[in-house]
């Protein structure tokens, strides 16, 4: 995986082949981070990466100048990655092991973003499960984004908070935003 922009652009990063991971491709990141880039300032925001996994999406937001970034892992070695590689990148990531589940029911803090890349073959009911924890937890600011990566086949688009889902191959990316206007969900390939 490489680094797409900001200070870090181009710096490629080569995960243990033990770590039970499934990164974010390089073309779908880049494509988030348009759509990212266009609302948000990244020096301005607070993050939260769920299923953090190689911490690909905490080291894209750090690049680009967000400095206060939690990354939440269950695993381990991942989490031990993380922290060694945000040392080496001299970026300020701030790692939590923890249930992702668990760490949603207990957390009060507020996120600008909150990136979830969960496992591909959950149930449909467990990715429904986070996005609720997240609204119920009220865990957004005002004008804050949860996004879900997802595969095209886990299907989203009945929730009421979904505002916007974007597919790239197999992968796609469901927005979810506080406002209850859902009149104008787009699907685009």
């Amino acid at each position: 995986m490489r680094i797409i922009s900001g200070k870090f652009k181009s710096k490629r990063i080569q995960a243990p082949k033990k770590l039970p991971v499934r990164p974010t491709t390089d073309m779908a990141k880049e494509a988030l981070f348009n759509i990212l880039n266009n609302l948000y300032y990244f020096n301005d925001l607070v993050v939260l990466d769920l299923f953090s996994g190689t911490g690909n999406i905490s080291y894209e937001f750090a690049s680009r100048g967000t400095a206060n970034i939690t990354a939440v892992d269950a695993n381990f070695g991942c989490i031990k990655f993380i922290n060694e590689t945000s040392k080496i990148l001299e970026a300020d990531i701030h790692t939590i092991k923890s249930d992702v589940f668990k760490y949603l029911e207990k957390s009060s803090a507020k996120f600008d973003v909150i990136f979830v890349d969960p496992p591909y073959e959950f149930e449909l009911e467990k990715f429904e499960k986070i996005v609720n924890q997240v609204f119920e937890n009220n865990l957004l600011n005002n004008n804050g984004l949860l996004v879900v990566e997802h595969s095209k086949h886990t299907k989203l688009e009945t929730h009421s908070k979904l505002s916007y889902q974007k597919k790239y191959g197999g992968n796609m990316f469901s927005f979810f935003e506080n406002s209850e206007e859902t009149e104008d969900l787009k699907v685009v390939d």
